[in-house]
């Protein structure tokens, strides 16, 4: 949106600056191999936080994929305190300074300049400089979407015809297993088989999701640790044709790139041993609120990423914890991306959904 004056920071209160988020430097946890339902948690849980509070969580300013020079300030709760960050970008990575803290019970949203426009919109307002709220509500489960570099019907036929890279070195054999057919509490909100995906067409042709067998295997092993806390897993993805991975390549702008894979060199969806995935309640159904939504081109997917609420924080964590302590490792820019540890021993697939059977046990791919 345009603003009507030059842009102003809001004015700091002396608090501390919050540590610098390199995009390219990523601390893992430790490894929790040993981890059961009983110690996986991340701490206490934290309480929600109040509901008049909840719809101006998120971004303001700049635009949905401001992962570049734009200031944006990210309204973010924190131990029960409101914090407004600015967040800017350095040579040395991303970082978040502390703008505003104040107690969320008792304050009032429009007490510190949150306000809903003309339209409805919501609105950030310091001094004569408004800027609108850029990032979606939980609730709305609308994907955020990116105008594609060029039509990605186009795009498909060209990566139907074109070829996965060679690999001149030897591979386990592929034995691709249908997830749902390993544990009820695994549902699946395959986003590409959809229109709600972060190209706004379908690029699968079947909702299905599948993983090599060791990698399915500890999938339902992380599952069984999170199931006594109250949540099973939603699969967004899994395996993925490479010719797929070529579309999201193609399809991508060059800002956005950091959330797409090459396929020169093969994503390790391609091999089977990577999976799209969050919380959901098993008491409700209803998926678990995280920090940013799934294949959010921007920095609220970076899994440090600081802004959100602390009971968001605190089921992402969940969700990283019950995955690392089964073999899979989060990537460092999405907060629901994690792979296998043994990606690197099987081959890059472009097999479609419909040429594998259904059913658990699948025949092994060639």
């Amino acid at each position: 949106m345009r603003h009507p004056a030059p842009k102003q920071s809001r004015r700091p209160v002396g608090l501390p600056v919050f540590r610098a988020i390199a995009l390219s430097i990523f601390c893992s946890l430790p490894h929790l191999a040993a981890q059961t339902a009983s110690t996986l948690e991340p701490g206490p849980k934290p309480h929600d936080i109040p509901a008049r509070w909840k719809p101006w969580i998120g971004e303001y300013g700049g635009s949905p994929s401001s992962v570049g020079a734009l200031t944006v300030y990210v309204v973010s709760e924190k131990n029960g305190y409101i914090e407004i960050l600015d967040r800017s970008n350095r040579p040395d990575g991303v970082h978040y300074e502390n703008a505003e803290k104040f107690p969320a019970e008792g304050s009032s949203p429009s007490a510190h300049g949150l306000r809903s426009g003309r339209s409805g919109e919501r609105e950030l307002v310091s001094g004569d400089v408004v800027d609108g709220k850029i990032t979606p509500d939980f609730g709305a489960r609308a994907q955020v979407a990116i105008a594609p570099v060029h039509p990605v019907k186009e795009l498909e036929k060209q990566a139907l015809a074109a070829s996965p890279p060679q690999e001149n070195r030897p591979f386990r054999r592929p034995e691709l297993v249908e997830l749902t057919t390993l544990d009820a509490a695994m549902r699946l909100d395959i986003r590409y088989a959809t229109t709600n995906d972060f190209l706004g067409t379908p690029v699968y042709t079947q909702a299905r999701a599948f993983l090599q067998r060791p990698a399915a295997e500890a999938l339902v092993r992380a599952l069984a640790k999170l199931q006594p806390l109250g949540y099973g897993l939603l699969i967004h993805d899994a395996y993925r044709p490479w010719y797929v991975t070529k579309i999201f390549w193609d399809a991508t702008p060059p800002e956005g790139k950091i959330f797409v894979a090459d396929p020169a060199e093969g994503s390790r969806h391609n091999r089977g041993c990577a999976v799209d995935l969050t919380l959901y309640d098993l008491r409700t159904g209803k998926p678990i609120e995280m920090p940013g939504t799934y294949d959010e081109m921007s920095p609220r997917s970076f899994p440090d990423y600081p802004g959100g609420t602390s009971l968001e924080r605190w089921h992402r964590d969940l969700l990283r914890r019950a995955m690392e302590s089964e073999g899979f490792t989060v990537y460092e820019h999405e907060w629901w991306h994690f792979d296998y540890k043994d990606w690197r021993e099987y081959p890059i697939l472009n097999i479609k959904f419909e040429e594998l059977h259904s059913g658990q046990g699948l025949p092994s791919v060639p």
